[in-house]
């Protein structure tokens, strides 16, 4: 594996499925902000939580980035639309799976089944996070398909 090509395209990918995913907030198409939510899973304090979750975000970019890696070297190829079908089955984890356990996972985030309380107070995502807005799995799913397509367009296979 290409560890170099791998972690300055999993960065630069991240940094685009961030941006897309924050114009679709800003534009209204979605409420979801993945640095907030991962933010507020450890301080309470709602302003630096989007540092830390931005941060926290990026982490996961690049680890994400190492398992797109090895499908290309296991391949034998990288090319953008191998990065952006990954990167269909990605979100399709995300929304599907990943999604409902937050409430779970996250100390301040209230469940479907119990509402809102002094320390949790996040609205949870739902099923495909379709509590943030119903143009969320769109938005997500462009964000993710332009960070598989960042990807396998530009990683270099190692050797």
């Amino acid at each position: 594996m290409n560890l170099g090509s791998a972690l300055l395209w999993g960065f630069v990918a991240t940094i685009v499925l961030t941006t897309l995913m924050a114009a679709a907030q800003a534009l209204k198409l979605s409420r979801m902000s993945i640095p907030f939510l991962l933010g507020t899973m450890f301080t309470a304090n709602r302003s630096r939580a989007r540092l830390i979750g931005f941060m926290g975000h990026v982490m996961n970019g690049w680890v994400f980035a190492l398992v797109y890696a090895l499908a290309f070297e296991s391949w034998g190829r990288a090319t953008w639309w191998l990065g952006a079908g990954i990167g269909v089955v990605h979100v399709a984890f995300v929304l599907v799976a990943a999604m409902p356990l937050m409430p779970g996972m996250h100390p301040r985030m209230a469940s479907e089944e119990h509402g809102p309380e002094p320390t949790r107070q996040l609205q949870p995502p739902g099923v495909l996070a379709l509590n943030y807005g119903y143009r969320t799995p769109a938005a997500a799913l462009v964000a993710h398909l332009a960070y598989g397509a960042v990807l396998g367009g530009f990683y270099q296979l190692a050797g």
